[in-house]
């Protein structure tokens, strides 16, 4: 998707695809990443999620990357925190206790800008993204994560019957993006509550990625 599709969805605020709580897969599954407090989770295009909200109350620190200024000041003030606003070259780093989100080009972090990232959840962005950037982008995320475990939530249906995003992506395309970094579980398959506007069937993929190899 161009950039100016984004914008424009936050701008007319055309935010379907933001929760209004925490999203109850994550509530549920993240304990499988057995991840210790004070960890550090990164999200991809991340928003202004309520989710956020969520890890950092259970003690988690966390990270983002979002396309849209607009989404992220508006992060901050439902948090009630002012963030330190810092120029790192293209990047915009929006920063304050605990949380650190990058605004501008994912494709524009870099590994050493990002830090360290104890896991990863991925809600809305690879389900975000058209399937001409899905390799660009799950290869660039598995290198600046420095391969970092993930919760990973993807979306099954009939691609013709909606253009998306979300896009459909199934089982066979999340191999293909991460099997040779990852052991892959599929935790859960859970059918979308009344489909996709209304008629069109779908389905929750909820996978957990673990790393082939543990870091030394």
């Amino acid at each position: 998707m161009e950039a100016s599709f984004w914008h424009q969805r936050w701008e007319r605020n055309e935010i379907g695809f933001h929760g209004a709580s925490a999203n109850a897969l994550l509530v549920k599954h993240l304990p499988s990443l057995r991840l210790p407090q004070q960890s550090r989770v990164f999200i991809p295009l991340c928003g202004k999620t309520l989710d956020i909200h969520w890890l950092l109350g259970q003690g988690f620190h966390v990270a983002g990357a979002e396309l849209s200024e607009l989404a992220v000041t508006q992060l901050f003030a439902e948090l009630g925190v002012a963030p330190e606003i810092i120029q790192l070259g293209k990047l915009r780093h929006y920063r304050a206790t605990h949380i650190d989100i990058f605004v501008g080009d994912i494709f524009d972090l870099t590994a050493d800008t990002l830090g360290q990232v104890d896991a990863i959840y991925d809600r809305a962005a690879m389900v975000a993204l058209p399937a001409q950037l899905r390799d660009k982008y799950t290869a660039h995320l598995t290198a600046i994560s420095h391969t970092a475990p993930q919760l990973l939530i993807c979306y099954l249906y009939e691609q013709s019957q909606m253009s998306g995003p979300p896009f459909s992506v199934d089982d066979a395309e999340v191999k293909q993006h991460y099997q040779a970094h990852y052991i892959l579980h599929l935790l859960e398959s859970a059918d979308v509550a009344g489909g996709f506007k209304g008629h069109i069937p779908a389905e929750e993929h909820v996978w957990r990625l673990s790393r082939l190899t543990p870091q030394a």
